[in-house]
């Protein structure tokens, strides 16, 4: 079974909004919901595990600064990516390349020192 990305998309523009949460929901890694008002934003993220927020057009720098600071508050992992355009190609590009960064931060290091002969010694007998 394939672990699915939650992703939650706000935008102002109901219809540029809806294109982009299909262009989300056609990667069958990825499942997107769409809001179009920072209550309804807050409202779902807070009832809701998403693992990135993408804004979308139409967010001031005040609302965004206000949603990055309730978001990161309620969880300081979550992952939050603009997008103001570019295609389909572009949108999935970035939101790989923050799950993949995420992915790397993540990643478990193991370091350990072979030492089982440390206190080996010569053994030569006469």
């Amino acid at each position: 079974m394939i672990m699915q990305t939650e992703i939650l998309i706000i935008g102002r523009n109901e219809e540029i909004l809806q294109t982009v949460v299909r262009l989300v929901n056609n990667n069958p890694e990825w499942i997107g919901t769409g809001a179009a008002t920072d209550e309804e934003a807050i409202e779902k993220f807070h009832h809701h595990h998403f693992d990135v927020v993408l804004l979308t057009n139409g967010i001031s720098g005040e609302e965004e600064k206000k949603l990055r600071k309730i978001f990161t508050h309620q969880d300081a992992d979550i992952i939050i990516i603009q997008h103001y355009g570019g295609g389909s190609g572009l949108l999935q590009s970035e939101i790989r390349e923050a799950l993949d960064k995420r992915k790397a931060a993540n990643k478990p290091t193991v370091s350990f020192t072979d030492d089982a002969l440390k206190n080996a010694g010569p053994n030569i007998n006469k």
